[in-house]
Parts: structure tokens; C-alpha cells; sequence
């Protein structure tokens, strides 16, 4: 029986060294494993191209539109390019009042808007025969107000400032620099508008709606 127990407890002992030897081997093998996944992982790695945000295209080619800062231009082509990592489709707009041509990518062309109908002309027009408004406050802070309306696009808005600024006359002297300014730039403005519904006839109509004694601007 004692020669029995002391086999067991051999038994035993070798069962430990051999399970101790396996998980040695199982702990050393684990690293390396972990390693071939990492540089597995480096080697997957994919540059994504940016791709701008998908808008649907709203204006065509040839088309007028107005951009609040410039006023009316035309679009000549819609092309695509390559800025960095990013695909960018843009309109290309002729303004041809400034010689300008701009680059307005498709996701900004909420700023722009179609030109106006016949029926917003009509309402302008009928703007430009209403009497002047012109707020008692000082001038740096009207012309302030004037600007942003020039500025905003709106056609209604641009009418209201042609019809303030309006002297009804081209003395200079009735009018000071800076008024004179703002004057011609919304009355340009305006009038280049007009003139892609109405022709050459816009500048009569504006001219009689303001009752303006002498050669227009």
C-alpha cells in the first residue's frame, strides 16, 4: 500500500511539470501572435478619399443667377476638381459687370438664387414709384443700412434703396460722395437684374418709376 501511494504522488508531481510546461508554451506562443496581428493591421490601412457632401445640382449651364455680393452673373460651365484629399464639384459664374469669374461649390448653392419673374419685376417697380424713406439717424449707421441691403440679395430690398437714395436729378452737388456712391452701385445693381427679364427697355422703366430729370446713370 505504501509503494502504491508513493507512485500516485509521483504521478502527480510529473502531471504538474508537464501542465506547467504547456501553459509556459501557450503564454510565450500569445505575443507573437499578437504582433502578426499588428503588423497585419498596419498593412489594411486604406486612405479614404473625402468626397464632398452629394447635393443635387439646381442651376445649368447658361443659366442667370444672383449672388448677393456681386448681383447677377451667369453660369458657364460646372466642373470638378481635386482640392487635397477632397472631390469638389463647383458652378463657375461670369459676372459680367465686374469681369469676374467665381467658383461656387455645389453645397454653397444655397447663397444663390434664379433671377427674378416678371411678376417680382412688377412688384419692384411699383417699389421704385413709392415715396422716400429715409429714417432721422445719423449717416454712417443709414449707409451702414444700406449696404447690407444691397448686400443681401433680396431685389425688394435693393428697390428700397435706389428709391431713398433717389435725387430724381445727376447734379452731383445735390448729392454728397458717399451717397452718390451707393446710389449708382444699387441702381447698376438693380438694373442689370431687370434687364435679363425686361431687355433693353429696363433702364425706361426704372427711370420713369423714379422720375428722373435727366440722363440716367
Amino acid at each position: 500500500m505504501v509503494k502504491i501511494k508513493k507512485r500516485k504522488k509521483k504521478l502527480k508531481k510529473i502531471l504538474k511539470k508537464i501542465l506547467k510546461k504547456k501553459q509556459e508554451k501557450i503564454e510565450f506562443k500569445k505575443p507573437t501572435t499578437q504582433n502578426t496581428y499588428k503588423t497585419n493591421d498596419e498593412k489594411v490601412k486604406i486612405n479614404k478619399i473625402k468626397k464632398q457632401p452629394t447635393e443635387k445640382k439646381i442651376y445649368n449651364v447658361k443659366d442667370y443667377i444672383v449672388y448677393p455680393k456681386h448681383g447677377v452673373g451667369k453660369i458657364i460651365a460646372i466642373e470638378r476638381a481635386k482640392i487635397g484629399d477632397i472631390d469638389i464639384s463647383f458652378y463657375k459664374v461670369f459676372i459680367e459687370k465686374e469681369k469676374l469669374t467665381l467658383s461656387i461649390p455645389l453645397n454653397q448653392q444655397s447663397f444663390l438664387r434664379p433671377v427674378s419673374s416678371i411678376n417680382q419685376i412688377n412688384k419692384t417697380i411699383n417699389i421704385l414709384k413709392n415715396k422716400r424713406k429715409i429714417k432721422k439717424t445719423m449717416w454712417s449707421r443709414r449707409a451702414q443700412e444700406y449696404e447690407q441691403k444691397i448686400n443681401s440679395g433680396k431685389i425688394y430690398e435693393l428697390a428700397e434703396v435706389v428709391r431713398d437714395l433717389n435725387s430724381k436729378t445727376d447734379v452731383i452737388a445735390e448729392q454728397s460722395y458717399s451717397e452718390r456712391q451707393l446710389f449708382e452701385k444699387a441702381y447698376n445693381r438693380l438694373k442689370t437684374e431687370i434687364e435679363v427679364v425686361l431687355g433693353d427697355k429696363a433702364q425706361l422703366k426704372m427711370d420713369k418709376a423714379l422720375k428722373r430729370e435727366e440722363k440716367p446713370v
